[in-house]
């Protein structure tokens, strides 16, 4: 009995794994500039992005290790994993977070959202061409960008702190 559960258990394991790679690899591919996706997208401005508080951010690393976290407000995953991310920013000051809200219809959504998990970090008013620059596919999606703007890695789905965590080293 222990031994099926295990099989089990390791078929599931290597299930997900398979899964997650095949949705992942619809995103961009990790060593990617940032300002490959600038040029080869038309009119993409990814330096003075609207947040909700009516300032700009950029998605530029700016000389630090950042996560750019794409969410939609009505995403289940999104709600359960934003506080790992929030957990992360307030634990690591190496690590900058800019979070950017996609698919939504009104920004009252996208406050409420913040509200409800108490953010600290920027949150960006996303818009289509930033989704197809970036190929956004699912929520949440997540690129962790070094100092060099350079993507150096990738993932979509939920993410533990720890996980999140290990792919910003």
């Amino acid at each position: 009995m222990l031994r099926r559960i295990i099989i089990q258990v390791v078929i599931f394991i290597i299930a997900f794994q398979l899964i997650s790679f095949l949705r992942e690899t619809s995103m961009l591919s990790t060593d990617t500039p940032l300002n490959d996706i600038i040029t080869s997208q038309q009119k993409v401005n990814i330096d003075n992005i609207p947040t909700l508080m009516g300032e700009t951010v950029s998605l530029n690393a700016q000389g630090k290790t950042t996560i750019l976290y794409f969410f939609a407000p009505w995403c289940q995953v999104c709600h359960a994993s934003i506080g790992n991310l929030q957990a992360l920013y307030e634990k690591n000051e190496h690590i900058n977070v800019v979070a950017i809200a996609m698919d939504y219809s009104r920004t009252a959504e996208v406050m409420k959202f913040t509200s409800k998990h108490h953010l600290t970090f920027p949150v960006a008013l996303g818009n289509e061409i930033i989704k197809h620059a970036f190929e956004v596919t699912g929520y949440p999606s997540y690129y962790v960008v070094d100092k060099e703007n350079v993507i150096v890695a990738k993932s979509m789905g939920y993410s533990s702190e720890l996980g999140l965590y290990l792919r910003t080293l």
